[in-house]
């Protein structure tokens, strides 16, 4: 067994790159007007750093005793200084620098090949300054993307645009991503977007290379789609076609259908007309969307997310189609919170106080001691008076134990009653789903189902019965 003793060793190389005797070269860091000159030993930074080695192997010492003299003009001096430090004595002083430096000095370390520098400072900045990461995106990605080196930042950015890709596509020029990044992006499973989303970015992404394209396909000749294929190859096999509606495949794919290898256009539309033919095993699956990102909810899932947002937009699902668990997930909607009675109360002032003036809003009923849920859909605005309103885009439904193929949906039958705007009752639905209280400041102590305006009974019993929650969100495209 060695002992080994670092911290001395340490301390004498530092007093060797302040000692002004013994060093062999001269460093000329920085530009005008903030230039500085440091002294060093040529053994030194041979050995730390293959760059500077590969730098001085034609800048020896000359036979006359004129010291080598290098310039490193694209590095401030304050930077190099820490890199100095880091190199003689195993020194990183991070305390109180600004992230900004240490990404500097992260961008350096890389450029002068110090590998152990390299891979420390990625991960300390990610495990320490990842908020201003996010908030500095396009700095950080576009530093991280200049060096093969930087693979974790790299990764960080990838997550976070896969996390976050509304907040990313907001923040810089979409279509200044390298194509290596764009296509790791896609390539992501838990990328949080909607598959038509991620076609529609790619086609922009794709123009922005091809400047002399114009915006509509219809005025392309058969070169034009064939360069724009050319520059989409690695691209287009991971978008995943397949989990597209049919009104998303005519309306958004169909104009670009020359861009797609004939037969996989052909299995396309057959997936519609007659899915019994096409294999799916080479099908990529959807994507993993995070419930988070789309409905804050303590009563519902995903999937009951998808099929009130397909019976909002009036589409109908398949669910003995093989595409089935492919197509399952209909998500064009961000549901806003405005609602819960576990957090806000159960009276129809703070219902009211909460969702008065609000459009598109659809109410979440968990039924106590089971696993039933009801609830319904209002196109219009709830207001505290007005009794009833008339439309006949309403709805009303419920789930057993979160069964999605054994849902009720009933739609309003006699259009005139949909709902009723009252001071004293809360999301009250014709005369088929009813909550009410005797004061607008009394918890709700009606509450029941039955059929009348709406095209089918959504509970088999007309009895009272209590909530355990409720929860109203607003629904928002996209």
């Amino acid at each position: 067994m060695s002992t080994q003793f670092f911290s001395k060793l340490s301390q004498n190389y530092i007093e060797l790159l302040e000692d002004s005797e013994y060093y062999d070269i001269t460093i000329e860091v920085g530009e005008d007007p903030n230039v500085k000159i440091f002294r060093a030993h040529m053994n030194i930074l041979c050995y730390r750093s293959p760059y500077l080695r590969r730098t001085l192997s034609s800048n020896k010492k000359n036979d006359n005793g004129v010291l080598s003299h290098i310039k490193l003009p694209n590095i401030s001096p304050e930077i190099f200084q820490i890199i100095l430090r880091y190199i003689y004595g195993g020194i990183l002083p991070l305390n109180g620098l600004e992230a900004s430096n240490i990404l500097n000095t992260l961008v350096v370390a890389d450029e002068l090949n110090l590998q152990e520098l390299i891979n420390y400072l990625q991960n300390y900045l990610i495990e320490n300054n990842s908020e201003w990461l996010e908030q500095h995106f396009e700095l950080v990605h576009r530093k991280s993307i200049q060096s093969k080196y930087l693979s974790e930042l790299q990764q960080f950015c990838t997550n976070l645009m896969a996390k976050s890709p509304e907040k990313i596509f907001k923040s810089f020029d979409f279509t200044s991503l390298p194509e290596k990044s764009l296509v790791s992006l896609i390539k992501k499973d838990d990328l949080q977007m909607r598959e038509i989303e991620v076609w529609e970015h790619v086609l922009k992404w794709g123009l922005a290379q091809n400047q002399t394209l114009t915006q509509n396909p219809d005025t392309w000749s058969d070169d034009d789609f064939k360069t724009m294929k050319n520059v989409l190859q690695n691209c287009l096999p991971l978008i995943r076609f397949f989990c597209l509606s049919s009104k998303e495949l005519r309306q958004k794919v169909r104009p670009y259908q020359k861009l797609l290898n004939q037969q996989l256009y052909e299995d396309l539309i057959d997936s519609y007309m007659d899915p019994d033919n096409i294999s799916i095993d080479n099908i990529l699956p959807p994507r993993n969307i995070k419930i988070d990102k789309i409905i804050d909810s303590k009563i519902v899932n995903l999937d009951i997310v998808s099929a009130i947002s397909r019976w909002v937009d009036k589409i109908d699902m398949n669910y003995s189609n093989k595409f089935a668990n492919i197509r399952k997930l209909y998500l064009p909607y961000k549901f806003k919170l405005l609602l819960r009675g576990s957090r806000d109360g159960f009276t129809p002032k703070k219902f009211h106080e909460l969702c008065d003036g609000k459009s598109n809003t659809i109410t979440l009923f968990k039924v106590k001691e089971n696993e039933e849920i009801i609830g319904g859909y209002n196109p219009l605005k709830w207001e505290s008076k007005g009794g009833w309103v008339t439309t006949k885009d309403s709805f009303i439904f419920s789930f057993i134990n979160k069964n999605i193929k054994d849902a009720i949906i009933s739609n309003v039958e006699n259009t005139n009653y949909a709902f009723n705007n009252y001071l004293t009752q809360g999301p009250y639905f014709g005369k088929d789903i009813i909550i009410y209280s005797s004061a607008d400041q009394l918890d709700y102590e009606r509450i029941h189902c039955r059929r009348q305006y709406y095209e089918k009974k959504i509970r088999d019993s007309e009895d009272y019965f209590s909530i355990e929650d409720y929860e109203v969100f607003q629904a928002v495209t996209r």
